[in-house]
């Protein structure tokens, strides 16, 4: 568990790294679409490039066609919408690339933990990662509620000022689709026993909903002017297959819940000393004093108050 928790952190800094560099691209573009395209479009591109070399891969695309097909009473192993987790993925990179420029990847990253906090509990409530159900213990509830309440307080600062209100409302739907996505890739990964399968089918229909939407936008306001020349731009994609493949591992050891929780801790840290090494970029108080009382969510909803003093008991 532990070391899955921070396998989790690390992938969560990787996370925030993400949307820093997406957030960056959809500036320097003034195309947050088109940026979320050319990410989600490029992981995509590496994903198959793997799958040339990769027989596991293609092992378990077989496993998931066939856990579509109906058995003698009409039931699926696998659910077709449960293959459409890269629309969850879709709106977080796009969300990335419209707000986490403006708002700084902390104050975007602590924006996200109320989402998935609230859709976390639920999703273990009903069972719908691998894992199963997993009960609302009170650790869970009030590291939870600290995660909210760290959410109000990171906010605070932005509300009633220049940045409009949609800004701070789509992070936090991203964060509750994210939980969702986690949970549904962990099952397309179960049945394909393959975390490269299951990251590529939400790269699939990711990619798909972006491009659509970047065409159909582009087509009426035009294309962005130039596109930037810095390598590093546009190695969002690469971390978003690495990071898509490493939670549909970890989902069914952690739950949906301790997953975006401990994901999270490693978002907020890394956003944090993101923001403060970004010459110009003013990090208010309420962002900082928000990043610590999300970290202390993390703690308190894994468990690890209670794990602990009942080791020092006995």
């Amino acid at each position: 568990m532990w070391l899955a928790i921070v396998a989790a952190t690390v992938s969560g800094a990787l996370l925030a790294v993400q949307s820093r560099i997406n957030g960056e691209l959809g500036r320097q573009l003034n195309d947050g679409y088109t940026a979320a395209a050319i990410s989600f479009g490029s992981g995509l591109a590496i994903l198959l490039i793997v799958l040339c070399f990769w027989k596991p891969g293609r092992v378990g695309l077989g496993r998931v066609a066939r856990a579509l097909r109906p058995n003698e009473r009409g039931e699926r192993e696998l659910k077709p919408w449960m293959l459409l987790g890269g629309l969850a993925g879709a709106f977080f990179v796009a969300s990335q690339g419209l707000t986490a420029a403006v708002l700084g990847v902390a104050l975007f990253t602590v924006a996200i933990v109320a989402g998935q906090t609230i859709s976390g509990i639920v999703l273990d409530r009903v069972g719908l990662a691998p894992g199963g159900h997993r009960p609302l213990t009170a650790d869970r509830l009030i590291g939870s509620l600290l995660a909210l309440a760290a959410v109000v307080w990171a906010v605070s600062a932005q509300l009633g000022g220049d940045v409009p209100f949609w800004m701070l409302i789509m992070p936090l739907i991203a964060g509750a689709l994210a939980a969702w996505q986690q949970a549904v890739n962990g099952q397309v990964r179960a049945v394909a026993a393959s975390a490269q399968s299951a990251t590529l089918i939400n790269f699939i229909v990711g990619s798909a909903a972006l491009i659509a939407i970047a065409l159909v936008r582009n087509a009426v306001v035009g294309w962005p002017a130039e596109f930037p020349t810095e390598p590093w731009l546009y190695i969002g994609g690469a971390i978003g297959c690495l990071l898509i493949a490493v939670q549909t591992v970890l989902v069914k050891v952690t739950g949906v819940l301790l997953l975006g929780l401990a994901t999270v801790s490693g978002q907020l840290v890394a956003a944090l000393l993101l923001d403060l090494a970004v010459p110009g970029q003013a990090v208010a108080f309420s962002t900082i004093g928000g990043t610590l009382v999300a970290l202390i969510a993390v703690v308190v909803a894994s468990g690890w108050l209670n794990s602990w003093r009942r080791a020092k008991a006995a």
